[in-house]
């Protein structure tokens, strides 16, 4: 298989270092960089367009919360695992709304981080094995549509009850777009109307 480029994001020299180290025993991973901070991410990410950041969550002055919107918003394909100390559920939805595809416990092993990176980079969610979520409290995470930010952007303003052309003439848009982002929405959800649409967002705290 191809190698998967994987930039690590953390504002603690201990771990980026513990993680580099992991990282560099797993055969199918480049690592293309580590960053200290949400700034130097970014520039990274511009410089080696990494295939998969795995962030911190709990970082001063951009959050990594912020940072996978702002990833997923500039580079959507470019795909984010979370990582963090927290095992709480706000964490772990939070980020998987604003598009992550994978939360790790910081004392995963180097199996399970391996079992991340592939999961992830075949397009899958992957959920850490040492989450202490209820079975309900996980196939409710993993029932969560992942949007893009656009989708994101049409789902806000439906739920605010804008119509298809004033959704096209506020994010200048074409009609047939937002019809199809639309359609999407419908689809991710696995729904086939607007009120059900927003009645499940809304249960998922995506509004």
């Amino acid at each position: 298989m191809n190698r998967i480029k994987v930039l690590i994001v953390d504002d603690h020299p201990m771990v980026l270092e513990g993680m580099r180290s992991m990282l560099t025993q797993i055969n199918f991973v480049d690592i293309v960089g580590t960053a200290a901070n949400a700034y130097e991410a970014i520039e990274l990410i511009k410089a080696a367009a990494p295939d998969i950041v795995i962030t911190d969550i709990n970082m001063p002055e951009i959050s990594g919360i912020e940072l996978t919107l702002k990833i997923k918003k500039e580079f959507p394909e470019i795909k984010v695992i979370a990582m963090s100390t927290f095992k709480e559920r706000s964490y772990i939805t939070q980020m998987i709304q604003n598009g992550a595809s994978g939360y790790l416990i910081k004392s995963a092993s180097k199996e399970e981080i391996e079992e991340a990176i592939l999961s992830v980079h075949e397009g899958k969610l992957y959920m850490s094995l040492d989450i202490s979520l209820s079975a309900f409290d996980k196939e409710e995470i993993n029932n969560v549509p992942i949007l893009s930010s656009r989708e994101k952007e049409v789902l806000d303003l439906i739920a605010d009850g804008f119509t298809n052309p004033q959704i096209a003439e506020k994010l200048f848009l074409s009609l047939h777009t937002v019809d199809s982002h639309r359609k999407n929405l419908l689809t991710k959800f696995g729904i086939n109307n607007t009120a059900s649409l927003i009645k499940l967002a809304a249960k998922y705290n995506m509004l």
